[in-house]
């Protein structure tokens, strides 16, 4: 039986340690039959070092999403790689300066709170535009989130970010579907990656799904998350886009 992402090609950011959610999302992928292309930013031989415990061997790119001159190249690049076509997208990059963390939402000022929905939501719009060249034919475009329903300690501006990355993803849905392109993100409960690492207080923030999560939830777990970007980009969700797939225990449909 062949994998349900057999035979299509495959990019994806955020690749920077073995705990991310954006390896397992690789890892899986090829498992799952496809053709993968890395993009990395700022140390692209961080992620060429990771890379390499994939199960086969990938090409990564240098891409900076808030760098206009990098993503009108992108295309390219990864035509010269893939072919012409690209069947998926996995925006798995988010930022924030530490100003705009750890308790300082009233003090933020409008550069950092630039510089966070730039990197954060925005780029989810320009990264899928410089990639839509190669999407003639459709597809799936996956991004992730952390749950912006509600304000989490020390998480500060990057939840207004990623309640932007949500109506963006929506938009997108809207606008792309006449195009057969899917889009949808996963929203991933905490875990203990480099980018939680940035989060001042995070294992405050992350002790709520010891005492609140439906099922057992483990923080240095990441496959389930990658299994359900790996299901979206998939033919099995034909039907499914603007969505937001909840891949956090059941945290978020659990009351105090």
């Amino acid at each position: 039986m062949s994998g349900i992402l057999e035979g299509k090609k495959i990019l994806i950011t955020g690749v920077l340690m073995e705990s991310s959610i954006a390896f397992h999302a690789a890892k899986l992928a090829q498992e799952q039959g496809a053709e993968i292309i890395l993009t990395a930013f700022p140390r692209p031989s961080l992620t060429e070092r990771i890379a390499k415990k994939l199960p086969a061997p990938v090409k990564v790119l240098e891409l900076d999403v808030s760098n206009a001159e990098q993503l009108a190249g992108i295309a390219d690049q990864v035509r010269a790689e893939l072919g012409d076509r690209l069947d998926g997208v996995v925006h798995s990059i988010g930022f924030a300066p530490q100003d705009a963390l750890g308790g300082n939402f009233l003090d933020t000022p409008w550069e950092s709170v630039a510089t966070a929905m730039h990197v954060s939501a925005y780029s989810l719009k320009s990264l899928t535009m410089a990639l839509l060249p190669l999407m003639q034919n459709g597809g799936s475009v996956v991004g992730l989130t952390f749950d912006a329903q509600v304000a989490w300690q020390q998480y500060d501006w990057m939840g207004p970010a990623k309640a932007a990355l949500e109506a963006t993803n929506r938009y997108l849905a809207r606008y792309l579907g006449e195009r057969d392109i899917r889009c949808n993100l996963v929203s991933a409960g905490p875990l203990a990656s480099m980018a939680a690492k940035s989060i001042p207080g995070f294992p405050q923030l992350a002790e709520a799904w010891n005492t609140r999560s439906a099922l057992k939830w483990d923080l240095t777990d990441p496959e389930p998350a990658g299994r359900g970007i790996v299901a979206l980009l998939s033919d099995w969700f034909p039907m499914t886009t603007g969505e937001i797939i909840h891949v956090d225990g059941g945290l978020h449909a659990i009351g105090v």
